[in-house]
């Protein structure tokens, strides 16, 4: 009797043994597809990224923070950013009661009001417009004074046809 409650414990721990490396051996499997799997995915995100990255410099292309020789115009006048400035400036014609003198269309819904601003260069800011329903872009020709003033002119316009949805 005693003998067989022995042979019985040891046939259950064997089982128990073989479980556990069948279950380990799996688990190794699954863990080791887990991480090469994984390591697949962050390669490619690396490269999303990289290619991101690109993008965001070919679109920094033409931005005045990244034009040293449209910046230097503006060394003598010590402005931290005058980009910054320059919008600023262009969004205080927003300020007004009506559409914004810069827009050659009068609003449809509401009033137009410029949006969006890129500052191209020393000369030339990209913007756009909208009344909440129909929306344009402008090109305005700009010149930052010493005294800190700002003159806008505008050089080309386009309204969008409306989108039926």
């Amino acid at each position: 009797m005693k003998k067989n409650i022995f042979l019985y414990l040891f046939v259950f721990a064997a089982l128990l043994a073989l479980f556990q490396f069948v279950t380990g051996n799996n688990m190794q499997k699954t863990l080791t597809s887990d991480i090469k799997q994984l390591k697949e995915e962050v390669v490619q995100l690396e490269d999303s990224l990289q290619t991101m990255h690109l993008k965001v410099l070919d679109m920094q292309y033409f931005t005045l923070e990244n034009n040293d020789d449209a910046l230097a115009y503006y060394e003598h006048l010590n402005l931290e950013n005058p980009s910054l400035y320059i919008q600023d400036k262009l969004l205080e014609t927003n300020e007004g009661k009506g559409d914004n003198p810069l827009i050659p269309y009068e609003g449809m819904e509401s009033d137009f009001k410029i949006n969006k601003i890129k500052v191209l260069n020393h000369k030339w800011i990209l913007a756009d417009f909208s009344d909440g329903k129909y929306w344009g872009d402008i090109i305005i020709k700009y010149e930052l004074k010493d005294n800190l003033s700002v003159d806008f002119t505008l050089v080309e316009h386009l309204l969008y046809a409306p989108q039926e949805y």
